[in-house]
């Protein structure tokens, strides 16, 4: 079958999957679901890529990427971070800085991963699942097997956070709203956020999509930021640097602004998100269609042991950091 049919029907079939009870009580979102119906599908269908089926994945995995990042800006705006107080934006900011830096550097300097792995499996677990390892990509031009294993790390990873939430619920001593702000500030996705809030209480649930999506907020700041790092790294060892403007991320906070100062119909926001998420699953189920289980296996552990190390810190590390900083 051919990928420009093929596609568009695994993330039809992925945004139909993610919106049945079960499954989104599992904190399953479109994008993991994408990936893993190409992987299957891939997995089975040895015939070559067409040259034309070539161009549909690339035009999948890099134009139509940066278009539903763009339009994911419409799901966010100013009000929300004031809802929730400074401290909320405080504490994003320190776990994405935390878990992104130690991350990394655990990943390089004790496993000796490849910076890439390193820096996409610790995105992907500070930001926002597999769309911040997808955004990082631009940046990064890492190989097809790199961004692969961090989105696998992530999934994993994060789906085991998400049914921790209602058993350490019980033992942490926090308010609803306070537990809202813990989950939203150190899951994974934000589908994770809705099915992890979802289990306590309605206010914990609505706390914690806010709090994560001003996480995801964050993701334009740190491509910028992350780009210049990289141009300035690689002017330093090879005498110039290219520096790497992520023009997508521009639009995503103009989308942003747009949603936070006009007022837009709801079917309209309604449509921008769906176009939106299926943008997205269209981009990863290019990218499972082009990912082998044996990529994954010849990885070995290393990067699984990275992500349980990050793992711990967002539960343990973003308690402590909760305690201290949000008023129970």
């Amino acid at each position: 079958m051919p990928r420009i049919i093929l596609l568009p029907l695994i993330a039809a079939l992925a945004l139909g999957l993610a919106s049945l009870g079960p499954i989104a009580q599992l904190g399953l979102s479109a994008l993991p679901l994408a990936i893993l119906i190409g992987m299957i599908w891939g997995h089975f269908d040895h015939h070559p890529p067409s040259k034309n089926d070539q161009r549909v994945s690339q035009f999948c995995q890099q134009r139509l990427l940066r278009a539903g990042i763009v339009l994911f800006g419409f799901s966010l705006s100013l009000e929300q971070i004031f809802a929730v107080g400074w401290q909320a934006l405080l504490l994003d900011a320190l776990m994405i800085c935390t878990i992104f830096s130690l991350g990394t550097w655990i990943g390089i300097k004790f496993f000796k991963l490849h910076r890439d792995v390193a820096i996409l499996t610790s995105v992907g677990s500070a930001i926002c699942g597999a769309a911040a390892v997808l955004a990082t990509e631009s940046v990064l031009k890492p190989k097809q097997q790199h961004v692969t294993i961090a989105v696998a790390t992530v999934v994993l990873f994060g789906t085991l956070a998400m049914f921790s939430y209602p058993l350490i619920y019980q033992f942490a001593g926090m308010t609803e709203q306070s537990f809202g702000i813990y989950i939203g500030s150190t899951v994974h996705e934000v589908a994770q956020a809705v099915a992890a809030g979802e289990s306590i209480s309605p206010e914990t649930l609505q706390t914690a999509v806010v709090v994560k999506l001003i996480r995801v907020m964050m993701l334009a700041p740190f491509i910028l930021l992350l780009s210049s790092f990289l141009s300035n790294a690689s002017s330093g060892q090879a005498g110039k640097g290219k520096v790497i403007i992520p023009w997508f991320v521009f639009g995503f906070i103009a989308a942003t602004g747009v949603n936070s100062f006009v007022v837009l119909p709801e079917q309209l926001l309604g449509l921008l998100k769906t176009a939106s998420q299926f943008s997205l699953a269209l981009a990863m189920a290019a990218l499972g269609l082009q990912t082998r289980w044996v990529t994954i296996k010849q990885a070995g552990p290393k990067p699984m042991l990275l992500a349980s190390i990050l793992f711990v810190l967002l539960i343990v590390g973003g308690y402590g950091l909760n305690r201290l900083l949000i008023s129970l």
